[in-house]
């Protein structure tokens, strides 16, 4: 599946600090500016991993699960 995020970066001394406006919570940083995208994708990766297993867990176990994919 292909996602597309925001991500706003600002030079904070010698790093590269972002955050990602559509996931809360989402933060990276890094000396490069490649480092810095790197480091909040791993953040957004981690962050929608971690939401969606919270979900699941209240879904009935008798519920149809479906891949939804957005293009």
């Amino acid at each position: 599946m292909h996602n597309e995020f925001t991500a706003i970066i600002e030079k904070d001394g010698d790093w590269y600090i972002s955050y990602c406006p559509e996931v809360a919570g989402a933060n990276g940083q890094g000396k490069t500016i490649e480092e810095c995208k790197a480091s909040l994708a791993s953040a957004i990766s981690l962050i929608l991993e971690d939401r969606r297993e919270d979900v699941m867990r209240g879904v009935p176990v008798d519920a149809i699960r479906e891949v939804v994919a957005i293009s």
